[in-house]
């Protein structure tokens, strides 16, 4: 079932999106070679708590940090770590806060210092998916709209769209009804309804979309061995359209 939201609950969600959006500023300044995920990890639980709201991931399922930090040819859910950023990496940060019972949830992919045109294309082209997916985030349309549209964006610059994660509902849990795929066939699917949030997050890889998952259970990563890039927003189903709650 999804959940239909109040705009009271929306605004709620719309708080903890501030916080997400604070932490996204503070890293633009900071991702450089030389970093440590686990240095990176901290300032963001710093502007987290130092902001009231609780790391959504903290404990989510016993994962161990408060954001997920990963690295090239990681796809989602790096656990930060030792490991110091490099001049030409690509680093995917994802981040959600809880403030007063109500959750969000963003993503950006980073280029470290000087990266390769194959690095920016692949950056460029999962931002775009984004908004191509946010774009059908409209009553009236069908759940499948949002997927097939960040699939037809991957798939057209000779990417993939990972099949094995998705988005999601978010609301009161951090996880909720629907799970919003990365593919899919359009004008399928639920009809979208105002008070609707999703949190729609294309996970693109410069390679196959077939993926695998580390000994941690946790570390997800392309198969193939390519660069991956990760994107994401929270985003209702406004009266106007879509209602975008997390900025970078």
């Amino acid at each position: 079932m999804i959940i239909i939201r109040s705009g009271q609950e929306i605004d709620k969600m719309r708080r903890a999106g501030e916080i997400v959006s604070r932490v996204f500023d503070k890293l633009k300044g900071l991702i450089v070679a030389g970093l440590t995920t686990l240095e990176m990890d901290r300032i963001i639980e710093e502007i987290i708590t130092g902001a009231k709201g609780v790391p959504a991931f903290k404990g989510y399922r016993g994962y161990p940090a408060s954001s997920c930090i990963s690295l090239n040819e990681v796809v989602v859910h790096g656990i930060p770590g030792p490991r110091q950023l490099k001049e030409g990496d690509i680093v995917g940060v994802d981040v959600g806060v809880k403030l007063n019972g109500y959750f969000a949830d963003a993503a950006y992919t980073y280029g470290v210092g000087r990266i390769s045109n194959e690095a920016k294309d692949l950056i460029e082209t999962t931002k775009r998916a984004l908004f191509a997916g946010i774009d059908q985030c409209k009553e009236g349309r069908r759940l499948y709209d949002i997927s097939s549209a960040i699939q037809k964006m991957a798939e057209g610059a000779g990417y993939s769209a990972v099949r094995d994660f998705v988005g999601h509902g978010i609301g009161s849990k951090l996880h909720e009804d629907p799970q919003v795929p990365n593919y899919g066939t359009p004008h399928t699917g639920p009809m979208l309804k105002k008070g609707m949030v999703f949190a729609i997050e294309p996970m693109i890889n410069g390679g196959g979309f077939a993926v695998k998952v580390a000994e941690d259970n946790w570390t997800v990563t392309t198969l193939d061995g390519s660069l991956s890039a990760h994107f994401e927003h929270t985003v209702a189903v406004g009266e106007e359209g879509p209602d975008i709650l997390t900025f970078w």
